[in-house]
């Protein structure tokens, strides 16, 4: 391949400009050039592309000089956004244009869920050569034990419940902190671990308001019983009850008992998703944009490299630790993460079970 093009598509992600540079850097070393699609699949439709290369006057392909800069940083170098207008047929086919139109011959996709069965999509009708890379900090996509921004996230989540339960212990309080994570609750899961948090509420359990404000009193009253000073909750965004809602109910629920209860409500929001990206975010998003430029460029196409799957299966690459998986596949596995039913959220959610009775201690 002579010309690929790379994009981040969907909610940003810590990690996405390693990827990127990772897969232009690959590229570059291997004599094919690498064009940014802009904003996105709205960039392929519309033709808007950055060039992530260039020739240098000795013939050499070498990488833009922001984006090596980039690779460091939060957010996205090209532009992300959710495409309603890719999701047609229409769409597509004038993005396929495009790609005809500046001599590309690959596409490298980083995003999640809907990014990726965007390109599922592209590869099976118009025939173009797609690889995927996992970019989602819910973690919620199969085939893969991590997305790029995972780590980065929750090392922000854990850093600002820090803060949170020093001002709570100054003045014995109980706080609700809700986290991101719409469809999956791993952020909230994971990070209450971590944190030693007395309780995490997750959309998986499928509770009432009722019972949520019963679950979260509970936890309060006995926490101040033990002589706690701080009481955090995790909950994710996932429960469509809103935190001070939650609160609200709780601190009516609990007055009789408790007349001076103090709860506090704080929604962690777009912070979660910013941010440079750790080590940990850095270093995958390097190796699987390495196992996915050289798969490309062998002519693999239709597919996602992830990192150490949970699922079997896969197909080998040079890097261990990275397994292809068929893109329709991947989607069918994160279909069943979403509603509960793959194994990997069960397992989940019975760790928790087990966790719940220790966090509060």
């Amino acid at each position: 391949m002579k010309k690929i093009a790379v994009l981040t598509s969907g909610g940003d992600s810590p990690g996405m400009n390693a990827a990127s540079r990772a897969v232009t850097k690959l590229a570059a070393a291997k004599g094919t050039q690498v064009l940014g699609a802009l904003e996105g699949y709205e960039g392929l439709i519309d033709g808007a592309f950055r060039e992530l290369t260039h020739v240098s006057s000795d013939g050499a392909i070498v990488i833009d000089g922001e984006v090596d800069t980039a690779g460091n940083q939060g957010g996205t170098l090209i532009g992300s956004a959710r495409s309603l207008r890719f999701r047609e047929k229409e769409g597509r086919a004038k993005a396929f244009a495009q790609l005809q139109a500046r001599g590309l011959e690959g596409l490298v996709v980083i995003g999640g869920n809907g990014s990726l069965t965007g390109a599922h999509a592209f590869a099976t009708e118009f025939g173009v050569k797609v690889m995927g890379i996992p970019g989602s900090i819910d973690n919620d996509i199969g085939c893969t034990a991590t997305a790029l921004g995972v780590d980065t996230a929750l090392n922000t989540i854990v850093e600002a419940c820090d803060r949170i339960s020093d001002t709570a212990r100054a003045h014995r309080r109980a706080f609700v902190v809700e986290v991101m994570g719409r469809d999956c609750g791993y952020l909230a899961m994971a990070s209450a671990i971590a944190m030693a948090a007395d309780a995490v509420l997750i959309r998986e359990r499928g509770k009432t308001e009722a019972q949520l404000v019963e679950d979260i009193a509970g936890v309060i009253s006995t926490g101040y019983s033990r002589g706690k000073r701080r009481i955090l909750i995790i909950k994710a965004e996932g429960i469509t009850v809103p935190c001070t809602r939650l609160v609200k109910l709780t601190e009516e629920r609990m007055r009789p008992e408790l007349p001076t209860v103090e709860i506090r409500a704080t929604v962690l929001g777009h912070v979660v998703r910013g941010g440079a990206p750790s080590y940990q975010d850095r270093a995958v998003a390097g190796r699987l944009g390495f196992s996915a430029v050289t798969a490309l460029l062998e002519g693999a196409t239709d597919e996602m490299v992830g990192w150490l799957p949970p699922t079997p299966g896969g197909l080998a690459t040079a890097d261990s630790s990275v397994l292809r998986f068929p893109l329709d596949r991947v989607l069918t596995e994160t279909a069943s993460l979403i509603d509960g039913s793959s194994p990997v959220t069960k397992r989940r959610l019975a760790l928790m079970e087990k966790a719940s009775g220790v966090l509060a201690l």
